[in-house]
């Protein structure tokens, strides 16, 4: 069917008569836009005012639709350049739905990238940049240009997992929010904009001024949505993740009943029927399920299912969002059976953890999760079951993550720490002292590859402890390795079944290497010595009762590692450095805590921790 201009109107592929059911505001944007772009030949330039009609909605119609058109509408008139005409819509701020960047779907750009074969750049990203330089400092249209950047290099980042986009979205942000001054009628959306892409980055880099940054834009954004806000829901949706994710880097439950409540509010603004309900649906279940690990509270992971599944109900099949509720509904199945016991939530998460892999194929940002995820429950099913196949593939899987999480990857010692786990139950299985060896090594490099203060961590660290108290015991066994003296301390080396347990067991290997080095100066025990007790003292807070009894031994080790280096480069010493970087990174995280929740313990602490290493005659990074 031919369109008013001759030419031929696509739509998803396919072609639409131009009397289709459509909303009558998502006609008058076509037609508003229609008349703002040129039919040219293709090396015809195009002028700036046309330029920048791709990247700048209607605000009068994006006020009454938001993000809700999220159809791809192009004109294409045989022998001239294809013309996109821009949706009515507005980037949704909170990434919340499918995306839309000057009206071009998220799914639209790499459709039209591949067509032009140059990557995205050769598509709205470049003529974005082009339309930047046509728009200075100044230019009543320079705020449409920044914001059509803003959610390129958002939705480049969402496809591709590369940060430098995610960068460049976080930089052009600012520089709409700039634009946006209070009083300015987008500011709103500007600040959900900016927020959400800091939370994308602290999601993935952990930086706390970047949550920090966030919550500040959400509330700032809140406010100028009050109750009945057609936009509130964004607000409400972008501060249940920030407390989420603060949760999951502090450890405060306080935050995680606001994520609670912040996502409760949010759902109720979304009714059935509201483009994106299923989201809220499947951001409540994620903060519900985590309120299930913490308080164990059944009826939590109940309603997180159902939550699941409701919202797979608004994405079928061939959704971009389809993997994720697929990907929920796992975790909520493996949190089920480690609850109960129950062998079908296993098979359960077996088979959605297998779907979400299908979904997501070798290049797909996200493949490295759903690995590590599919991995974690064929574990378990090892565990419960002992097929070694499931194991075998768990090794394959994990070692598959791994080449995706190369060295500086924040998510490496994800990938390592399930190596560890693999190695560790195959020597459980087999009895082979190589695989205990390969699983102490992939448990060190975990907690090394994890920063302190990171919500894993203490995880890892765990991990270790009984790995280390595995190795130990299987050397009481070695005739020769020391004898009753050795079975005396191995007495008193108890098996770490918590966390209290893996400080204590950290602590007695410490004092056991380190009565190791003084009968036979070997600096590599000396050197352990400290690493283990550094562990130990990271897993005892400051309330602790033997908090203080580990602060001192860990001093006496150092003490005597300084005394060993005399007249030598501190920096011969690999693991002091590291230590010294372990109590500086600890005062780091008591200085962050103490800028959240004000507790005078927090602080004192971070004060102690920064002067510790001078005391010692230690310089950060010795």
């Amino acid at each position: 069917m031919t369109s008013e201009a001759g030419g031929e109107v696509v739509r998803q592929g396919t072609t639409t008569r131009r009397n289709s059911k459509r909303p009558r505001e998502v006609v008058e944007g076509i037609k508003g836009r229609r008349g703002n772009v040129e039919i040219r030949k293709t090396a015809h330039p195009v002028p700036s005012y046309v330029k920048a009609s791709l990247s700048s909605p209607r605000p009068a119609i994006c006020e009454r639709f938001g993000a809700t058109v999220r159809e791809k509408t192009r004109i294409r008139i045989p022998g001239y350049e294809e013309k996109i005409v821009v949706s009515p819509a507005l980037i949704d701020p909170t990434r919340d739905s499918l995306v839309t960047v000057g009206g071009i779907t998220t799914n639209e750009w790499e459709e039209g990238s591949a067509r032009l074969g140059s990557g995205l750049e050769a598509g709205p990203s470049k003529s974005l940049h082009a339309a930047l330089d046509l728009h200075p400092p100044g230019h009543p249209l320079r705020f449409w240009s920044l914001n059509g950047l803003v959610g390129c290099y958002s939705s480049k980042y969402k496809h591709h997992g590369i940060l430098a986009d995610l960068d460049q979205a976080v930089n052009f942000g600012r520089g709409v929010l700039e634009l946006c001054p209070p009083g300015h009628p987008h500011r709103d959306l500007s600040l959900n904009s900016l927020a959400a892409d800091l939370w994308e980055r602290f999601e993935k880099l952990t930086i706390v001024s970047d949550l920090d940054e966030a919550f500040e834009l959400h509330r700032a954004a809140l406010d100028l949505h009050p109750l009945g806000h057609p936009h509130r829901s964004w607000s409400l949706h972008g501060l249940a993740l920030c407390y989420s994710s603060r949760y999951s880097y502090q450890g405060a439950v306080a935050d995680l009943e606001e994520a609670v409540k912040f996502g409760r509010a949010a759902l109720e603004l979304r009714p059935p029927g509201h483009p994106s309900r299923d989201v809220s649906l499947d951001n409540l279940a994620s903060v519900l399920r985590k309120r299930f690990k913490q308080l164990a509270a059944v009826r939590d992971l109940n309603e997180a299912l159902d939550l699941h599944r409701a919202a797979l109900d608004l994405r079928p099949p061939g959704h971009p969002l389809w993997s994720w509720s697929l990907h929920g509904l796992a975790l909520c199945y493996s949190s089920r059976y480690n609850s109960q016991g129950v062998v079908t939530d296993l098979e359960e998460a077996v088979k959605f953890g297998r779907a979400v892999l299908a979904l997501r194929p070798p290049g797909h940002p996200n493949r490295d999760v759903s690995l590590c995820i599919l991995a974690t429950v064929l574990l378990k099913r090892f565990k419960r079951l002992a097929m070694v196949c499931d194991l075998d593939e768990a090794l394959e899987l994990h070692r598959a993550a791994l080449d995706l999480h190369p060295p500086g990857h924040p998510d490496r010692s994800w990938s390592l720490n399930g190596l560890a786990l693999c190695y560790s139950s195959r020597y459980d299985n087999q009895g082979v002292v190589a695989d205990l060896e390969e699983a102490a090594m992939f448990a060190h490099a975990a907690v090394e590859s994890c920063p302190v203060g990171h919500p894993d961590r203490a995880i890892y660290l765990y991990n270790l402890s009984c790995t280390l108290w595995r190795k130990f015991h299987q050397q009481i066994l070695i005739p020769g390795s020391g004898g009753a003296r050795l079975v005396r301390r191995a007495a008193l080396i108890l098996h770490p079944k918590n966390n209290a347990r893996a400080a204590s067991s950290f602590h007695a290997l410490s004092l056991h290497l380190w009565d190791k080095f003084r009968k036979q100066p070997v600096i590599d025990d000396l050197d352990n010595a400290i690493c283990l007790a550094t562990y130990a003292l990271e897993l005892r807070l400051p309330k602790h009762r033997l908090y203080a009894v580990s602060v001192e031994h860990l001093a006496v080790f150092i003490r005597e590692r300084v005394q060993r280096l005399q007249g030598t480069n501190l920096n011969e010493s690999v693991m002091l450095g590291r230590a010294v970087e372990a109590l500086c990174a600890i005062g780091h995280f008591f200085r962050d805590r103490f800028q959240t929740h004000h507790a005078l313990a927090d602080l004192n602490e971070a004060i102690r921790f920064s002067v510790f290493p001078a005391r010692l005659g230690l310089k950060a990074g010795a």
